[in-house]
């Protein structure tokens, strides 16, 4: 022992081993540990290899042991005060988080710790470390992730909600003679589409691009009732594809009373006005500005992206459109209609949730 902790008798040196035996917290028991090798005669460096830490957690420890005794192997910690983490500041920066910098003076638009230190010190007067907004950070289950691009409705709330309630009034009490179907089109080319893939350590996939470039477009049409989808395609996403696709809904209603078409605002949908007129059975509901959510054949187009165009190599537009065909038809047999709803999450449901996060 080099002599950096005081000599003990062979009784205090005995309850002392006896205390950590009995000693149910980890990290105490590492500093009781610490102790007892050194009064047994161990130097420091022979300390640090029996019990797997720092030299200067040894002198450190040893230090604490010196001034006050076995009480000096109790986590400080335990006295600091009240938790700084409690309740009402999660509950802050759960409302902090889900804001822009912006929104509380910072030119910055990402929130950044730093940031969220300082901010939820003016707003609750506590003050903590940067690692421990990180603990904050996780209790309250946020994360880091890339915000999605959208654009602002130009619409006021109440006509929007206004036309979301008639929409979705039409699909509830749909008629047994009519027909509803979702409707857009989506542009298809050789470029492969990149997604995420299981590889193994060191090897790093290839999708082989093609040498030119061929684009095609669908137009598609999504019943409502059966999940099936209507589609055809065309060199051009002009008005003539929009008016194939609309004949062919006609063949395949052919007795349908009237067929609701939801569709968005593309200018290629509004100028039509004379086919309408032609054929009063078809009608359109155009959905809100920005509301592509609603449109549920464009969630099948991701779902077709996905499924059958990531990571596939085409060598020209025929095998393209064989593998559409082959994966439209093997949808067909499992179609099932997408229902969607429009969720308010209300002032208590969101109290609530923070209550729980804080436990």
């Amino acid at each position: 022992m080099e002599g950096i902790v005081p000599e003990l008798r062979w009784s205090a040196k005995e309850r002392l081993i006896r205390q950590m035996r009995h000693c149910s917290d980890a990290k105490r028991n590492v500093r009781y540990l610490i102790i007892v090798n050194l009064l047994n005669g161990r130097t420091v460096v022979e300390t640090v290899g029996a019990v797997q830490v720092g030299r200067s957690t040894v002198y450190d420890v040893a230090r604490r042991f010196r001034e006050r005794g076995e009480a000096g192997l109790i986590d400080g910690r335990e006295e600091n005060g009240d938790r700084k983490l409690d309740e009402r500041y999660l509950a802050t920066l759960y409302e902090v988080v889900q804001s822009s910098p912006q929104d509380h003076r910072w030119r910055r638009p990402t929130w950044t710790r730093e940031m969220l230190v300082d901010t939820l010190r003016r707003k609750t007067g506590v003050r903590i470390n940067v690692a421990t907004m990180s603990i904050a950070l996780k209790t309250i289950g946020a994360r880091r992730g890339r915000p999605k691009p959208s654009v602002k409705c130009p619409w006021s709330k109440r006509a929007k909600d206004r036309r979301l309630r008639e929409i979705q009034q039409l699909l509830r009490q749909l008629p047994p003679d009519e027909v509803a179907v979702y409707e857009d089109e989506v542009d298809i080319h050789l470029n492969p589409k990149i997604g995420l893939d299981w590889m193994v350590t060191g090897q790093q996939k290839e999708v082989v691009t093609p040498g030119q470039n061929q684009k095609s477009y669908l137009a598609g049409a999504q019943d409502v009732r059966k999940g099936e989808v209507i589609w055809v395609e065309g060199d051009q996403k002009k008005s003539i594809l929009f008016i194939c696709l609309l004949w062919e809904l006609l063949q395949r209603f052919p007795d349908a009373k009237t067929i609701h078409v939801i569709l968005d605002n593309y200018s290629s949908h509004k100028k039509n006005g004379d086919w309408l007129a032609a054929h009063p059975t078809v009608f359109f509901r155009f959905t809100p500005t920005s509301a592509s959510w609603l449109n549920q054949v464009e969630n099948w187009f991701g779902i077709f992206t996905r499924k059958a165009r990531r990571g596939a190599s085409f060598n020209n537009i025929e095998q393209l459109r064989e593998a559409i065909e082959a994966y439209i038809e093997a949808y067909r047999r499992i179609a099932k209609p997408f229902i969607w709803r429009k969720r308010e999450v209300k002032e208590s449901q969101l109290r609530n949730t923070l209550v729980n996060l804080c436990k």
